[in-house]
């Protein structure tokens, strides 16, 4: 999909897309509150008829599908809404990047194919298609004076392919100079570049990404290559994974390749097949060596291909590859060579626990881990003649064969997988596909430099300043609500006063100098130049960020929620300790949490390192009055699942919950991340595997 952002300069350029409209494709446009009332929220989302009203502005949409939701609902209905023509008149009178816009707000998990059509009929088929990886080509789209970049991507390692092309090229041996940087490596690489630029050689800086501090003096070094310092026979290349610190005039200027691994369950399995000499050393086939080493080939597809679903597949993407499927299929063999009957329980411990779990730094995901190898590594797999992998029978370990028979087995296999195989629900390719859009539109905005091309703030700033309350009196709340031992959430009220205090400040006072610097009173410093670029792409600061609790909103999705907090703790000052408690709009949750705990140690004398949490999802959705023992919250958010109130349920699903959908964070002490804040015990009706597979967990806020 990034086909749209190595062309949207040319598309200006030939006046075929407005920059504004342009820059409302990425963003959304920026507001607070929509003062026009949603025409049908029983499928339109506020957020889509917020984007609508402010799309109004370029096209006077909104009248028209206030009185005719039930048209454009077809739009939302349809499994393919970026081919469905828009109602009359908009399917003529708007352009495609206007149709794309209103693709955005109503689907916006579709906009990837949608701008495949549109670079398409713009530009041809042969640029979508991306082109067989050749690095004689790329070279020569080269020169000594612009580098040559690899995007790296999982289990797609190009250095073999660029020793082999040295090696072609005659520039080997003290002509080719590779180092994978990091921590002290910055100084090395300089000399390195410079001795390339004297000498002609060729240098390669390894893991770009890994070297965040030094991509400045790396975009210094390259905006000083000329034709009268390199060497004619000089070569930069770069590999890096996807960086939002990468050097952006870096990435503009060079050639960029990138070599993917096969995707699919299909050629994932065929490529294990193919590829393993011990595989092919096999010849005649044992069913318990042929049904366990189906099963260790297909668990290894898995595992890599979760991956594509984000955080409801793995809360930390981790690069399982082929050396983690080599050693458990040897330790598979020997363990069928040594023992009599297949010790289940060592294999699973070596394969989950050491040889793939020796990644996995998450406790949730190695859960999940563990629970998806139990599918492989049990007596049914061997006894079965036909044991499935997926609900509906379309994976399956075949009967006994030869090798040719199970390559020729696989090669059979769908091409493209349903979610099902993964244990997920059908609708989780929505989420991939939002969640490719987010990340598209967020890699585009960071090439439309820091936002100035968008126009002016248009006052924005302004009416953010003027609707942030008064700092919290910490002074007169200390004095209302002391330091009691019988009550510790007065504490727990101060402390986060005084948290969203901090952020409070840090958020006025940024505004206050942008104002004096737009007017020229202070110096438009680095700091208050991104946030200005920030206010123009409705994105929230990085250094309001870096003082705020977790979040992943838009800017006017950010402050509506700062807001509601605000007043959450106003409402606890003046009315009293709340009956119900609005989980997510803590600062910092374990605090409340530790609070409630604390009180019903004091309470019943109990030392608070005996006590554990107990839940219950009550039948309500609100409270007058606090129970006996205990708090009452709300404001949770089910991910990956829904609640259902009318089934009595028989087993307890242990739930994570998460302060944000990205779900992971630094690891800390307690072998968690700093996302999670504690688990919570469901009640459900069917197998606790079967929700584990799902990746569900609960979430404090959602992204919008």
């Amino acid at each position: 999909a990034y086909k749209l952002f190595w062309h949207s300069s040319e598309f200006r350029n030939r006046k075929e897309i407005e920059q504004q409209e342009f820059m409302f494709l990425l963003t959304g446009g920026v507001g607070l509150k929509n003062k026009y009332k949603n025409p049908d929220p029983s499928w339109l989302q506020d957020k889509s008829w917020d984007e609508l009203c402010r799309a109004n502005n370029t096209f006077s949409s909104r009248s028209h599908i206030s009185e005719n939701a039930s048209e454009w609902r077809k739009i939302y209905d349809s499994k393919e809404p970026h081919n469905v023509p828009l109602p009359k008149p908009w399917d003529k009178t708007l352009n495609e990047l206007q149709k794309m816009i209103i693709l955005r707000c109503l689907r916006s998990d579709k906009i990837s194919p949608a701008i495949t059509i549109f670079v398409t009929d713009k530009l041809g088929k042969k640029f979508v298609e991306p082109p067989p990886f050749d690095l004689t080509k790329s070279y020569l789209d080269s020169n000594s004076t612009i580098p040559l970049i690899f995007v790296l991507s999982p289990g797609a390692d190009p250095m073999s392919s660029l020793l082999k092309f040295a090696n072609d090229k005659n520039m080997v041996g003290n002509k080719f100079q590779a180092i994978s940087l990091g921590q002290g490596q910055g100084p090395i690489a300089s000399k390195m570049i410079r001795e390339g630029m004297e000498e002609g050689t060729w240098v390669c800086l390894q893991n770009c990404h890994l070297a965040v501090s030094w991509m400045p003096m790396l975009e210094k070094i390259c905006e000083e290559f000329n034709n009268d310092t390199c060497h004619p026979f000089f070569r930069l290349w770069l590999t890096s994974y996807p960086s939002p610190k990468f050097p952006v005039t870096i990435l503009q200027n060079g050639v960029k390749m990138t070599n993917e691994s096969p995707t699919g369950l299909r050629l994932n399995l065929l490529q294990s097949y193919l590829s393993d000499p011990l595989i092919l050393s096999v010849v005649v086939f044992l069913k318990t060596w042929e049904k366990l080493l189906f099963g260790v080939c297909f668990f290894h597809a898995l595992v890599q291909e979760r991956k594509k679903f984000g955080p409801l597949g793995w809360n930390i993407p981790y690069g399982f590859n082929e050396s983690d499927l080599r050693i458990s299929i040897r330790q598979l063999q020997l363990f069928i060579n040594e023992y009599d009957h297949v010790p289940f329980e060592a294999i699973s411990y070596l394969t989950g626990e050491c040889n793939y779990g020796g990644r996995v730094t998450d406790d949730w995901d190695r859960r999940l881990l563990m629970t998806m190898l139990d599918d492989f590594y049990n007596p049914e797999i061997i006894e079965n003649p036909r044991f499935s992998f997926s609900p509906s029978g379309n994976y399956y370990a075949p009967p006994k064969g030869t090798y040719e028979d199970y390559i020729e087995f696989i090669k059979n296999l769908p091409f493209s997988q349903q979610p099902e195989v993964f244990g997920l629900h059908e609708n989780v390719d929505i989420s991939k596909d939002l969640q490719q859009t987010k990340v598209l539109f967020e890699s585009l905005i960071l090439t439309q430099g820091g936002g100035t091309q968008g126009g002016s703030s248009g006052g924005g700033d302004s009416t953010l300043y003027e609707i942030l309350p008064n700092d919290f009196d910490i002074e007169t709340s200390l004095h209302k609500y002391p330091v009691r031992y019988e009550e510790s959430m007065n504490t727990v009220l101060v402390q986060e006063m005084e948290r969203f205090n901090n952020l409070l400040r840090t958020i006025r006072i940024t505004l206050i100098n942008l104002k004096k610097a737009i007017k020229g009173l202070v110096v438009m410093d680095s700091e208050l130049e991104a946030l200005s670029g920030s206010l123009l792409v409705g994105k929230v600061a990085e250094n309001w960020a870096n003082r705020s609790y977790p979040s992943l909103k838009p800017l006017g999705s950010y402050i509506l929620d700062f807001l509601a907090r605000l007043k959450f703790l106003q409402d606890w000052y003046e009315l009293g300790k709340p009956s119900v408690f609005w989980l997510s709009g803590f600062y910092f949750t374990q605090a409340f949490l530790t609070g409630a705990m604390q009180n019903y140690a004091r309470k019943y004398t109990i030392p608070i390192d005996l006590l554990g949490y107990e839940f219950q999802v009550i039948p309500k959705d609100t409270s007058d009055s606090a129970p006996e023992d205990g708090v009452y919250i709300h404001g949770l958010f089910l991910d990956g699942a829904r609640w259902d109130r009318t089934k009595s349920k028989s087993n307890a699903y242990i739930c994570p919950l998460y302060k944000t959908s990205e779900r992971k964070g630094i690891l800390s002490t307690t072998g968690h991340s700093t996302n999670f804040v504690i688990a919570l015990l469901l009640e459900t009706d069917k197998p606790v595997q079967h929700w584990i597979k799902r990746g569900v967990a609960l979430l404090c806020q959602l992204d919008d």
